[in-house]
């Protein structure tokens, strides 16, 4: 049974929002009606100012174009207390200017949000206390809002790109997934000219663009893009590395440690484990030492020269600070 016209309207363009293109027949086969009212409703929509192009090709098509105004939005019950959740955390400080906007916009969402939702979004606000991080590398609102986008459309991704070592490099990617750890984003995404799969720092990419040329998504070569993304930092060179032996369940040390840290546990006997560690800076790499030392389990540790150093200067200075 079909839906009065009206609703009908509201559906296909909650279905245009969803995806950044359909065909003919998918919207049709979705309102159960027939590709000549999926084209009368088409038009109905850009009579009332939604700006619908139609795409060519064989079977034709439809996707919403950006206007001169943001369209309203369609959200079901569950998207729109994600989307207030999401805004009520925005403000952690590792986008660019999120802080502001975020507030005018959960501002707007409350004031038509109807009363069986504002309450579920109230109690995620009165439960939630942000920690806002400054000083951490910051990533433009924009930028990752490009990158979301070829992300979801599968269009071909060029950037310039700064290294860890600061030199600066041109990219063509594959986008296939955002992932957010540890205060930074990451883009996972494959690299034709590499011919392999690739990880970048969000906040070391400049002049994103979406090139408009589609491509068929490859299977990552691992469960997740989380998971790909724990591989390569665990794999990556680092100019500080440490080998630490703990004396306590390889389970344990894991669920001690943050899942996307730069380490790598291997079990050792039936009690004992080693854990490669690895930073760009010393006291980066102290602080995950001074993790593990928190175990209270047995450890030896295997580092360089400099690095022991180190760790012997900030425990003085911890020991000096107590006995005064």
């Amino acid at each position: 049974m079909t839906a009065t016209l009206p609703a009908r309207l509201l559906q296909l363009l909650s279905l245009l929002q969803s995806r950044r293109e359909w065909s003919g027949a998918e919207l049709a086969d979705r309102l159960e009606v027939t590709g000549r009212t999926v084209r009368r409703d088409i038009d109905r929509l850009r009579a009332l100012g939604y700006p619908v192009d139609s795409t060519t090709g064989t079977a034709g098509g439809y996707r919403l174009a950006s206007g001169k105004n943001l369209p309203p939005l369609l959200l079901d019950d569950d998207e729109a207390v994600a989307v207030a959740a999401g805004l009520l955390t925005a403000a952690s400080g590792s986008v660019t200017g999120i802080e502001e906007s975020s507030i005018r916009a959960l501002a707007k969402l409350e004031q038509v949000l109807p009363a069986r939702l504002r309450a579920r979004v109230g109690a995620v606000s009165d439960a939630t206390v942000p920690v806002v991080v400054r000083g951490g590398p910051q990533v433009d609102a924009a930028t990752l809002a490009t990158i979301a986008a070829a992300c979801r459309d599968r269009e071909l991704l060029s950037f310039d790109y700064a290294k860890r070592s600061g030199a600066a490099t041109s990219r063509r990617v594959e986008p296939h997934n955002l992932v957010a750890a540890a205060g930074l984003w990451y883009l996972v995404a494959f690299d034709p000219e590499q011919d392999d799969w690739r990880t970048f720092r969000v906040d070391r990419v400049t002049r994103p663009l979406a090139t408009g040329r589609r491509f068929e998504p490859r299977a990552l070569p691992a469960e997740s893009a989380a998971e790909y993304l724990r591989r390569s930092i665990a794999d990556a060179p680092y100019r500080y590395t440490a080998q630490v032996t703990v004396q306590a369940p390889a389970e344990t040390v894991l669920d001690h440690l943050h899942p996307l840290l730069p380490q790598r546990v291997t079990p050792v006997g039936d009690r004992g484990c080693t854990v490669q560690l690895g930073e760009d800076t010393l006291p980066a790499i102290t602080r995950q030492i001074i993790e593990l030392a928190d175990l209270d389990a047995e450890l030896a540790i295997d580092a360089t020269a400099e690095l022991r150093g180190h760790l012997d200067a900030r425990l003085r200075r911890v020991l000096d600070a107590l006995s005064q």
